[in-house]
């Protein structure tokens, strides 16, 4: 009997080993994998290949989406209101998008809304503060501003500008006569008068040859406009206007085809090939750049990072390289992209300050 007895302790005691070697060889789950962020942007009036500045920043957005694996996204609103916005904000966060950047002062009362309606949603407004229409800044826990130094690119493509050609008339073709538009055109001028006083050039801007469209999207307008400064005697435009832009730039490209002389100082990124209009020839002459797809690129990867500036407002500037023109351009001698890297040091180190008001300049 205690034989039989010690033999079922025995036969227990192996079954209960068993069971635990069983239970210590099952692994313990997999934590879940980290979700892959996914950013948005939402388009304003003008396209995503507007060759400026929605462009530019859904330049970044791709960057980032292939060098820090996210997933990204971009939603044309069918309108331009608020509402249309924020149908389009809503529909990228009901999808998942919960990082959403946006360019241009358009979206600043959108934003407002968003950042209290989407409060688990990071933002990025490009060229903008969010208020509720009455410009009291509220910039959300979650939301970045940012904002470029407009003059001090508009200021290098003058001084750029004016030193290539020497002597001749300049004009300005801006879209909507709004700040970040007005400071190109102001530091444009201030670039032109720099070089006047001292660096030797001769250069003319008139008041007639100083306009603005009116709108961003507005190709053929920025066309005739152009003809019509060209016409007059003008040689070169700064065109800081979007899809107007566009329109200046053929404009200039037909009449170099032709055989005639017809610049075109680009905007917000560096529209040089946009401007090819013969093998390599380019009417560009230089490009008053604003490096807003680093900007973009920089906010998703510090929201990757866990140093997302939430609630506040930055500058990007001369100091951190934020504006300037590109650094390297056919059109531009060595002479000349020697001379204005100097001035940009200069800029840089505080000796040259340009003002972002109108001053006594045009418009």
């Amino acid at each position: 009997m205690k034989s039989r007895m010690s033999i079922l302790v025995s036969l227990v005691l192996v079954l209960a080993l068993a069971v635990s070697v069983i239970g210590c060889a099952k692994k313990e789950p997999a934590a879940p994998a980290a979700a892959m962020l996914k950013v948005g942007m939402v388009t304003d009036a003008g396209t995503i290949d507007d060759k400026s500045f929605n462009q530019g920043t859904w330049e970044g957005v791709l960057r980032a989406g292939a060098d820090l694996k996210v997933d990204t996204k971009y939603l044309k609103p069918s309108g331009t209101t608020e509402a249309d916005y924020l149908k389009e904000i809503g529909n990228l966060y009901d999808a998942g998008y919960k990082f959403v950047v946006t360019p241009g002062f358009k979206f600043e009362t959108t934003i407002f809304q968003a950042q209290t309606k989407y409060a688990d949603a990071g933002f990025v407004l490009i060229d903008g503060s969010p208020h509720a229409g009455d410009y009291k800044n509220v910039v959300g826990p979650k939301t970045v501003s940012i904002f470029f130094t407009e003059h001090e690119a508009g200021f290098l493509a003058g001084v750029a500008a004016s030193l290539q050609m020497k002597t001749g008339a300049f004009g300005f073709i801006g879209g909507m006569e709004i700040p970040p538009v007005q400071k190109f055109n102001w530091g444009f001028q201030r670039g032109v008068d720099y070089a006047n006083k001292n660096l030797g050039t001769k250069i003319e801007i008139k008041a007639e040859n100083v306009i603005y469209q009116g709108s961003f999207d507005n190709v053929a307008a920025g066309q005739q406009i152009a003809a019509s400064m060209f016409d007059k005697g003008v040689n070169v435009i700064f065109a800081a206007a979007g899809g107007v832009g566009v329109g200046a730039i053929n404009e200039a490209k037909a009449r170099a085809a032709a055989g005639k002389t017809a610049w075109i100082v680009g905007v917000d990124v560096d529209q040089y090939a946009d401007g090819v209009y013969s093998g390599e020839k380019s009417i560009i002459l230089t490009s008053a750049m604003k490096r807003i797809d680093n900007a973009a690129y920089d906010m998703i990867k510090a929201s990757i990072d866990g140093s997302f500036p939430g609630g506040q407002t930055l500058f990007f500037d001369v100091k951190n390289n934020g504006v300037g023109i590109p650094a390297k351009n056919p059109n531009l001698s060595e002479d000349v992209q020697a001379k204005v890297s100097e001035v940009f040091k200069l800029m840089q180190a505080g000796t040259i300050v340009v003002p972002a008001d109108q001053g006594a300049f045009i418009k």
